[in-house]
């Protein structure tokens, strides 16, 4: 055989480094310019990084909309949070230069004068707002619920109530009533300062529905829609404050849809008076309008107030009695009774004992 030189197996030849080679070797350039950058940008602003005082304490700061870092940085250093203007901007881009772009929130946020500049800087990148918190008791109307979220400074009670009231956003929420009324859930909320009177409201009505979903099967169970349910919800938690007779008074009610008989309680009278002044008269109990459970049939058209958990509760799984009256014990509890000879008698002896109080 002759002699020849072997040539090379395909793809062993090397002559320098791949595509994929060139382009890690630019990244861990890139990379290491950028620590340099950084480098040279902490030794030149040194000490302006650094937090303003020693002593920790709340500063609250409102960063407008479309704010610019300029307008930001000074902000900050007006409210003392920040030691050097130009050093919190240089955080800004060396934090974008190593991460992603830092975008900081606007509203009414708490800072710390205590914290440095790239502490400050993560905070309000993260949106460290200040709440404002409201309770919603058991019982409360609608209204009463609206002048609660004005006085926390969250808007009007004009604008809520008219919220509560438009068709189109009940639909959008699930809830087909003739108002909001009974499903602002009782409970406490804290929102900061700006937050759309819509996502309030329906922070309110998302509470209702993971509560209701706990006996939204046995108010089907009983025939009743949600709306039904809820409505009886509302006038059982408006007339006791006392747990223990809530399946009591949830039973007279049943028992008395049953037989046909009016409702007859007062609290749904009182709703529908404008502007009731706390007496409520025979004129009242007489005059017709859609909550006079005194002249109308059966359940009113929706709820009168926002019934809690318990009250729904009793609501859809009422306690067995054949009791069809209750009346006030003037200690706020009540007498019940199953019949009207027995309700009269009670009558009469608390009202003597309240006249005698």
């Amino acid at each position: 055989m002759g002699n020849f030189k072997r040539k090379p197996a395909p793809g062993k030849i090397r002559t320098g480094p791949g595509p994929w080679g060139r382009i890690v070797g630019f990244a861990g350039l890139a990379a290491v310019a950028a620590l340099i950058f950084v480098f040279i940008e902490l030794l030149q602003y040194g000490e302006r990084f650094t937090a303003p005082e020693k002593t920790s304490r709340e500063v609250l700061v409102s960063i407008p909309q479309g704010a610019s870092y300029a307008q930001i940085a000074q902000i900050l250093l007006d409210a003392g949070v920040i030691r050097d203007k130009d050093a919190f901007i240089w955080a800004v881009r060396i934090s974008s230069k190593l991460r992603r772009p830092v975008a900081v929130k606007a509203g009414e946020q708490t800072l710390d004068p205590s914290l440095n500049a790239w502490e400050t800087l993560a905070l309000l990148a993260r949106g460290n707002f200040k709440l404002y918190p409201f309770t919603v008791p058991e019982g409360w109307s609608m209204a009463e619920i609206a002048r609660q979220v004005e006085l926390a400074g969250l808007g009007s009670s004009r604008d809520f109530l008219a919220l509560c009231r438009d068709p189109d956003y009940m639909r959008s929420l699930g809830i087909d009533a003739p108002s909001l009324e009974g499903y602002l859930f009782p409970e406490t909320y804290s929102f900061p300062r700006g937050t759309q009177l819509r996502t309030v409201i329906k922070s309110m009505t998302d509470q209702f529905f993971r509560v209701w979903a706990r006996y939204a099967d046995e108010a089907s169970a009983r025939g009743l829609t949600m709306n039904q349910a809820v409505t009886l919800a509302s006038i059982v938690e408006k007339e006791t404050g006392d747990p223990a007779e809530r399946p009591l008074i949830a039973a007279v009610f049943y028992n008395r849809l049953a037989k046909k008989m009016r409702l007859q309680t007062d609290p749904t009278v009182i709703y529908g008076i404008p502007n009731f002044d706390g007496n409520l008269t025979r004129a009242h109990l007489q005059e017709p309008h859609p909550w006079n459970t005194y002249v109308i049939p059966g359940l009113p058209p929706g709820p009168i107030a926002s019934p809690g958990e318990a009250a729904i509760a009793a609501s859809v799984n009422p306690v067995q009695a054949d009791y069809l009256y209750f009346v006030s014990k003037n200690d706020g509890t009540h007498h019940f009774s199953a019949t009207l000879k027995e309700h009269n008698r009670m009558v009469a002896q608390y009202q003597r004992q309240g006249r005698s109080s």
